[in-house]
């Protein structure tokens, strides 16, 4: 057995892994069978480009974690309420999809904030040599 065929074992195995773990909050949105099957299906293809994706972004988008925990909440409570109340499919997933976008939107916001009070004080402030001395004459 070669490094090479130990390594996409091991990440394959993860994939695998993963879109099982991922089973159980997909029947807090649906019942449907053919859905569960494609969802883990499309789970298991693109999961390591998404993962990649956002690990690029990760920096930028400092809400992700809050909005990602508020989406398990969602799903967890609905999971633990599916016999008292019954959300519809689209309504879980207008909740997640808003859900996101307040996280992305307010990680955006904040980057914006962060950019202009970063130009305030690099303009403020003298950036090289040169310009000190011209001030201080």
């Amino acid at each position: 057995m070669t490094p090479l065929l130990l390594v996409l074992l091991l990440v394959e195995s993860t994939d695998l892994l993963f879109a099982v773990d991922s089973v159980p909050a997909i029947y807090g949105v649906t019942d449907d069978p053919f859905i569960v099957f494609t969802s883990n299906i499309f789970a298991v293809l693109g999961l390591r480009a998404l993962y990649f994706v956002i690990a690029g972004y990760l920096s930028e988008l400092r809400y992700l974690n809050a909005g990602l925990a508020a989406i398990l909440i969602f799903v967890g409570g609905k999971m633990v309420l599916s016999d008292v109340i019954h959300i519809p499919a689209l309504a879980s997933l207008a909740v997640i999809i808003v859900i996101l976008l307040v996280a992305f939107g307010a990680s955006t916001l904040a980057q914006r904030k962060e950019a202009k009070e970063a130009a305030k004080t690099e303009a403020g402030a003298p950036t090289s040599q040169v310009a000190k001395d011209h001030l201080s004459s």
